[in-house]
């Protein structure tokens, strides 16, 4: 299969949503898109290469297009946003044949849809390893995105869903637990209500609880306490929960006597521990000092 057959497919099945903004899409040197008035554009990119982020065989086609998407789109959820757009590079081994290509656009396709994100173009080519790189623009109410930046001392510390569930998938490969790992869930309508909440900072959750709060406190210039329960996935270990990664839920922060509910979607909302002055970026786990370790793809360690 072509080059320009693969892009003939994909115009065909990937027409633009009429809210998207997307004023021309796949078939030209640019996408054209229309930001609306008082908006703010939000820009993200994630990378999914093979030997780093997945093996060759262990997802099938459609479950790999499908998280190349959900992991970018979890990042507009973080800010609050409103997906519109998708730019997806893909290189392509000489394995990946015709099925391939179009069951990974498939899975990818099918979550846009769900979300109402055009995918707007991107780049085609081969390569000896699997390589996805999946840009998404997004919009927010101009003033009013998320950021890292906003918790401060006092602040109350809540995370969404249960915790470890990615980590024990990779390890186990099986069950609802490898489900949750090949299959995240970006939480854009909780990031929507959180926005609405009037939520002071929020991150979601892709290299482990330790290392993202660590970063969130941080860029806060604030400490954190983790002094509640944890919500953890059933069969995850405390490691798992603390510094496994790719759960892709959503960690947030807001003032002493905002409302919270308990659940958004079927998805528990559960209060963690809170900031509090100090060193920025220092962790406490029940009392006891934190090492912000996560995944990081520069330093050797398992995921």
């Amino acid at each position: 299969m072509s080059e320009l057959e693969i892009l003939e497919r994909l115009r065909a099945r990937a027409r633009p949503f009429p809210r998207s903004g997307v004023r021309l899409g796949i078939g030209d040197d640019c996408a054209i898109f229309a930001a609306r008035k008082g908006e703010e554009l939000l820009i993200t990119t994630d990378l999914l290469l093979e030997g780093v982020h997945f093996e060759r065989g262990s997802h099938p086609p459609a479950t790999l297009g499908r998280k190349a998407l959900a992991r970018a789109l979890s990042d507009i959820a973080a800010m609050g946003g409103q997906a519109r757009l998708c730019l997806v590079s893909l290189a392509a081994p000489r394995w990946a044949g015709r099925g391939f290509i179009d069951g990974f656009f498939r899975g990818l396709l099918g979550l846009a849809s769900r979300y109402k994100v055009t995918l707007a173009g991107g780049d085609l080519t081969q390569s000896e390893a699997l390589a996805c790189d999946v840009v998404v623009c997004g919009a927010v109410e101009r003033g009013g995105a998320l950021t890292r930046s906003g918790a401060r001392a006092g602040d109350r510390i809540y995370v969404s869903g249960v915790l470890g569930g990615s980590a024990l998938g990779l390890r186990t490969r099986r069950g609802a637990a490898w489900r949750r790992h090949a299959a995240p869930e970006p939480r854009l309508e909780l990031g929507a209500l959180l926005r609405r909440l009037g939520a002071t900072a929020a991150i979601d959750l892709s290299d482990g609880l330790a290392l993202d709060l660590h970063r969130l406190a941080k860029a806060s210039g604030v400490a954190a306490s983790v002094h509640l329960p944890l919500p953890v996935f059933p069969g995850a270990s405390f490691e798992e929960v603390l510094h496994g990664g790719e759960d892709y839920e959503l960690l947030f922060t807001v003032r002493p006597g905002v409302v919270v509910p308990e659940a958004h979607g079927g998805v528990p909302l559960t209060c963690i521990g809170a900031m509090r002055r100090g060193r920025p970026g220092a962790l406490e786990l029940f009392g006891r000092p934190l090492a912000p370790v996560g995944w990081d793809p520069f330093r050797k360690r398992d995921r």
